[in-house]
């Protein structure tokens, strides 16, 4: 078994932008009296910035293990799924220049009525999709080609599947 963890560096930022977000939208409502309206927008925003802490600490807490069995996600939304019941994977990048220079991949696999979402912050990213790819081939998963060509970049060749 081995298990892995996003890391800290990895979800400081995002807990950095909530903290902002919610000072500046919730901070006004709690030191004025301000009207119905702008309560409601500010409100509004800070609810968002509120639940996408909360999302990052979720993050944060979770630990993915690795078994021969199939791949398990223990924190607040415990999940496993078991690789030979691996029927969908994909692998997306996303870019945050236009240059398509900087981003980060994101892996989705399901199979068993489970799903599971990692993203290439997580230490081991890369292990996990080579054993998420191993069990699709050996399952007979096909991939689209935009998940073959985000494999290719990692240097993971996928056939499709026969």
């Amino acid at each position: 078994m081995t298990a892995y963890r996003y890391p800290t560096r990895s979800v400081v930022a995002d807990y950095l932008r909530a903290g902002v977000g919610l000072a500046f939208t919730g901070g006004p409502i709690v030191l004025s009296g301000t009207a119905p309206g702008v309560v409601l927008v500010l409100g509004g925003f800070a609810l968002l910035f509120a639940t996408f802490g909360l999302r990052t600490a979720a993050r944060h807490m979770t630990r993915i293990e690795l078994t021969d069995d199939g791949v398990h996600r223990l924190g607040p939304r415990p999940t496993t799924l078991r690789w030979r019941d691996l029927d969908t994977l994909s692998l997306r990048y996303y870019s945050t220049k236009r240059d398509r220079r900087d981003g980060w991949m994101q892996l989705k696999i399901a199979g068993g009525g489970r799903r599971l979402a990692i993203d290439s912050t997580l230490e081991g990213f890369a292990d996990i999709v080579g054993l998420a790819v191993e069990a699709a081939r050996d399952n007979g998963v096909a991939a689209d080609p935009a998940t073959r060509a985000n494999l290719g970049s990692m240097g993971i060749e996928f056939e499709a599947a026969p």
